[in-house]
């Protein structure tokens, strides 16, 4: 992709930054307040793209529409645009929080660089950081705002998907978009524990207090020594702080139209690693959402296996990568910097070349020059090869994440009540 720009500066003020591609992002409750703001021309001449071809289709026969939380912390600016490249679709939504000031400028600046992201206006970078401890009440907090400004950027997506920088997917987004064309769109992707019940409540009753909340800077947690009495108006569930979240039930969450999201928000403000309890619990103490979860988050973890203690990658273990790719996950975790199993999934898996976004039915493409045919590379820069975002063209992935989604429609299992027989 083209790196070329030029730019130019408008408005100011001295506390705030904020970079996005077609729209500014200010935390806080007013998104009108006073920005510095960076607008970019296209040194290649942008073709401007029909508003057909640019926003997405919505009804029946139509695929879905995802919307992308990543979050980063310092160092992970280089991971969370390499992410934002082997997940990215015209259709979806993208919003990136990063927590550290000078990455998150260059960040902005590399993304308002790629012409197919200036093209569709999708991708988004949240304009200023804050303080978030990932095991306190403030990475809760950056986990609600994300979905907030997600809620309010657009009214076209179904799921909310919240990843991090360490995640990588697994299948291609005309795959995953193919298969999620067969759910109903309410359903929840949690993942419960097995030991959902006491160690919960035991995780639950210790008092924390989260100083990330109030200092500009990431603090400790402070524990006191006390403990609390386990609550009797609600029962607490925990499991993976990975979560899919059906759109009316994050727009539940946010804007919580009964007092449950509220109170079990001010209840989870003291307690260690709330991303790990907080929707599990509000999603299976809501009469309304309690039926629509699927006890799977998508994911799986390999940090164990893929990475010594020295935090070094080890060699490639052709076993574990088979395993990895032929199971029904979508995406892994938690790989470092530089990992060189992504260099495998990105040419085995996605079909994409370093710097491009991963090809489909909307970015027709031919090998590039020298390049093997299983590293195809989306022209981004040559607008004549975009087509339409409403259409997809699924691979073997796609049709089996499809059929295990049938499969589980026909028993029964998309809607069992997961919360009760956890």
């Amino acid at each position: 992709m083209s790196r070329a720009y030029s730019w130019t500066i408008t408005g100011y003020c001295p506390w705030f930054l904020g970079i996005s591609t077609g729209l500014v992002l200010l935390l806080g409750a007013a998104l009108s307040t006073p920005y510095l703001r960076y607008r970019f021309s296209d040194a290649s001449s942008l073709r401007q793209l029909p508003i057909s071809m640019r926003v997405p289709s919505k009804g029946p026969g139509q695929p879905p529409v995802l919307a992308y939380s990543i979050s980063g912390r310092g160092g992970d600016a280089a991971r969370m645009l390499r992410l934002l490249e082997a997940t990215y679709h015209p259709r979806n939504q993208y919003l990136l929080q990063l927590d550290h000031d000078h990455e998150r400028i260059q960040l902005a600046l590399s993304v308002q660089s790629e012409t197919v992201f200036r093209a569709y206006g999708n991708v988004h970078v949240v304009g200023r950081s804050y303080a978030v401890n990932p095991m306190g009440a403030s990475a809760l907090a950056s986990t609600l705002h994300a979905a907030a400004l997600l809620l309010r950027i657009s009214p076209h997506w179904d799921w909310v998907v919240v990843l991090s920088a360490s995640d990588y997917p697994l299948v291609p987004q005309d795959d995953l978009l193919h298969a999620f064309s067969f759910l109903p769109r309410d359903l929840n992707f949690i993942d419960f524990t097995s030991s959902t019940g006491w160690k919960e409540r035991q995780k639950a009753n210790r008092i924390v207090v989260d100083p990330s909340l109030y200092l500009k800077k990431k603090a400790p947690l402070f524990y006191a020594v006390e403990s609390r009495a386990a609550p009797d108006a609600f029962k607490v569930f925990g499991g993976s702080p990975y979560v899919i979240l059906s759109r009316g039930f994050t727009d539940y969450c946010v804007n919580g139209w009964d007092n449950l999201p509220r109170k079990l928000l001010m209840y989870f403000n003291n307690v260690l690693l709330p991303l790990e309890l907080y929707f599990h619990t509000v999603l299976c103490n809501s009469p309304e959402f309690h039926n629509t979860t699927v006890a799977d988050d998508l994911g799986l973890s390999y940090s164990v296996a893929w990475h010594t203690g020295t935090g070094q990658p080890r060699q490639l273990d052709i076993s574990h990568y088979d395993k990895m790719v032929s199971g029904h996950a979508v995406f892994a975790r938690a790989f470092k910097e530089g990992d060189q199993l992504l260099s495998k999934i990105d040419a085995d898996v996605l079909r994409r070349a370093e710097d491009r976004v991963v090809p489909g039915k909307w970015c027709e493409f031919g090998p590039a020059k020298g390049m093997d045919a299983r590293s195809l590379m989306c022209p981004a820069d040559n607008c004549t090869s975009w087509g339409d975002i409403n259409s997809i063209r699924p691979g073997s992935s796609g049709l089996k994440l499809a059929t295990l989604f049938s499969k589980l429609g026909k028993g029964g299992r998309l809607r069992a009540n997961h919360c009760h027989n956890t």
